[in-house]
């Protein structure tokens, strides 16, 4: 097996680490000190050692260990250890590797000095209080700058080494801040505000050591922000170009660690603090372009939304350990979340609720949502009025063609105009809206595209049960319609579900047609007709029912059936003397397709009597 040895006092250091370990190599991890073997995780293939070594002892280490490769990711500034590394890999025969941290463009008004004396120098003749984010190793230099007690203060790791240089330097007790980062922009600020301070003295320390935050902060909070200069760096590789040549030359593989994390309606505050946490920590974020605002910048950051493209993003970067997939309101209400999972089998993956639009609006609403029934519009095609008709209350997620408009006027048109409607526009975004009205009255309004809706219906009256009263329907004196009491018999021996595929073969004015579209309202009837006349009350009945999943065609069974989808369900109110095509047509494309006819003459009853005793099928007639 091959064995590695990590120099880790860093970022990057520790995400070496988490690979070489997932992908079942041996580690062994040094660290200047305990706090550091803190923070590195736990694994059975991985050693810490913890303490300062010079360079001695680094290559009797090394002669006694033998590793395959060193890796030498302690920090920039530490020039004097990576040499003590370098010569002591040279003097032990061990190949070493450089691992480079990124720097930093200059920050607009920054003053960029060569070193501490340098620092010194020049703090000691300006006026203010200053904030030392360099660590404590510098103090004692530090300490030479003038009034060094009252004017710096020094945030330093909370350990008990910092700690006891801070006493060495002369530091007074409340100007040590022993903070553990990574640090925001926002925490960065407060504390430069809490103390005063006109200078925030750093180091570059790239992306990964927060310098952006930095800058943006002493923008924010009026200071000058002083930047000690980095020493001449060693050839190396980045830690992308690190994983990538790990990976290459020792056929390294390890899963790749993912969290789906649902964000809630969009604004920080609506997220949970594991979500947020899991943004914060991963190295690569990916979502749609309104969710890639939360990344830092030491983050990188991909636009994408189809699962396809998700899945290929995370195989071609490698470099990155852990990636968080940003997905809108909670992973399991509408979201994304459901379609991308079977692409990430080759993942570590951890999905994380977030706060739905359907509970934050309900909330701010003060009312409960137990028995509200959600469906989404957004990107879907689906008639919201059987819904609203069947459902005291009815929340919809909008969106496209389908807006909070478009939805009001769909209603209206159906004869629901006087529902109670309540419009959420951008919720949890300062600009937030709440609009409330009846269907009519905001039909014509304009609404931001990421609007939710609470519909209420007082009065829901959708029949459960078949047999609506004949004068229900459009009838035409010429055009034939199956009476309500052979309708209620013959749905009820259909046994229709939600989601049937229903024909209605020969539907005439299409009294069965529309109650089965009213029966299995998330299915889909196909009503086939012949006759112009039968097919004006066709289409006329199903206006006046808002049958929307109800579909007219024209034309004579079976030839215009071949290619409509395999029916569940076939009704026969008329087959033209060609029931057994038809039946046969049926059978071919769905062997267990449930089959009621209804028959006016005698030749009917002969074709259908011929049907149920056919050599080639068996049937039960009831």
């Amino acid at each position: 097996m091959v064995k590695f040895c990590v120099f880790a006092g860093t970022t990057e250091g520790r995400t070496i680490v988490e690979y070489l370990c997932s992908a079942g190599a041996g580690v062994l991890a040094c660290v200047a000190t305990e706090y550091g073997e803190a923070l590195l995780p736990e694994d059975k293939l991985l050693r810490v050692r913890a303490g300062r070594m010079d360079e001695g002892e680094m290559e009797r280490m090394l002669r006694e260990e033998k590793f395959s490769l060193v890796l030498d990711a302690t920090h920039p500034y530490a020039r004097e250890v990576t040499e003590n590394i370098a010569a002591a890999c040279a003097a032990a025969g061990t190949e070493y590797l450089r691992v480079l941290r990124s720097g930093s463009d200059d920050a607009e008004g920054a003053l960029f000095v060569p070193d501490v004396a340098a620092a010194v120098e020049m703090l000691s003749r300006a006026e203010g209080n200053i904030l030392l984010t360099t660590g404590s190793r510098s103090l004692p230099e530090f300490a030479a700058i003038r009034d060094f007690p009252g004017r710096v203060y020094a945030r330093v790791l909370p350990a008990e080494a910092s700690l006891a240089a801070c006493r060495a330097a002369g530091m007074q007790p409340d100007h040590v801040i022993a903070m553990q980062g990574p640090f925001s922009e926002e925490l960065n600020t407060a504390l430069l505000r809490a103390v005063r301070a006109r200078f925030l003295v750093t180091k570059d320390s790239g992306a990964a050591g927060g310098f952006a935050e930095q800058a943006r902060a002493a923008a924010a909070a009026g200071a000058r922000l002083v930047v000690l200069g980095r020493p001449p760096e060693r050839e190396g590789l980045t830690l992308s170009e690190t994983l990538e040549t790990l990976a290459a030359r020792f056929g390294l593989r390890c899963a790749p660690r993912v969290t789906v994390a649902g964000i809630g309606p969009g604004a920080p505050e609506a997220m949970t603090g594991a979500v947020r946490a899991a943004l914060r920590e991963a190295d690569c974020l990916i979502g749609a372009r309104r969710m890639l605002e939360y990344a830092l910048p030491r983050q990188a950051v991909f636009e994408a939304v189809a699962p396809e493209a998700i899945a290929e993003i995370i195989r071609a970067h490698p470099e990155h350990r852990r990636f968080a997939v940003a997905m809108s309101g909670d992973t399991g209400f509408f979201s994304g979340t459901k379609r991308l999972l079977p692409f990430l089998d080759f993942c570590a993956v951890t999905v994380l609720p977030g706060l739905s639009s359907l509970a934050y609006l309900c909330a701010r609403l003060g009312k409960s949502w137990d028995d509200v029934l959600p469906v989404s519009l957004h990107g879907r095609a689906r008639d919201i009025v059987p819904d609203v008709r069947a459902n005291p209350r009815v929340f919809a997620l909008t969106g496209g063609d389908n807006s909070p408009a478009a939805i009001c006027r769909r209603l209206t048109a159906a004869g629901l105009g006087g529902v109670g409607v309540c419009v959420g526009e951008r919720l949890s975004y300062p600009d937030e809206r709440l609009c409330a009205g009846t269907a009519a009255e905001l039909a014509e309004r304009e609404f931001a595209p990421l609007s939710a809706m609470l519909i209420e219906n007082g009065a829901p009256d959708a029949l459960v049960t078949p047999g609506r009263a004949d004068e229900e329907f459009l009838r035409l004196p010429a055009v034939p319609m199956t009476k309500s009491e052979v309708r209620a018999v013959a749905l009820s021996k259909l046994r229709l579900t939600e989601r049937s595929v229903c024909w209605d073969i020969g539907a005439g004015t299409g009294s069965v047609s529309v109650e089965m579209a009213l029966m299995a309202r998330r299915g889909s009837v196909y009503a086939v007709e012949r006759s112009a006349e039968a097919l004006q009350a066709l289409r006329e009945n199903k206006a006046r029912f808002s049958a929307e999943n109800l579909t007219v065609v024209p034309g004579a069974a079976p030839e215009v059936c071949q290619t409509l989808p395999a029916p569940t369900h076939v009704f026969l109110g008329g087959s033209g003397g060609r029931a057994r095509e038809i039946v046969a047509l049926a059978l071919e494309m769905n062997p267990a397709a449930r089959i009621v006819a209804a028959a006016v003459t005698l030749e009917t009853v002969s074709e259908l009597t011929a049907c149920l005793h056919s050599p080639e099928r068996s049937f039960t007639e009831t």
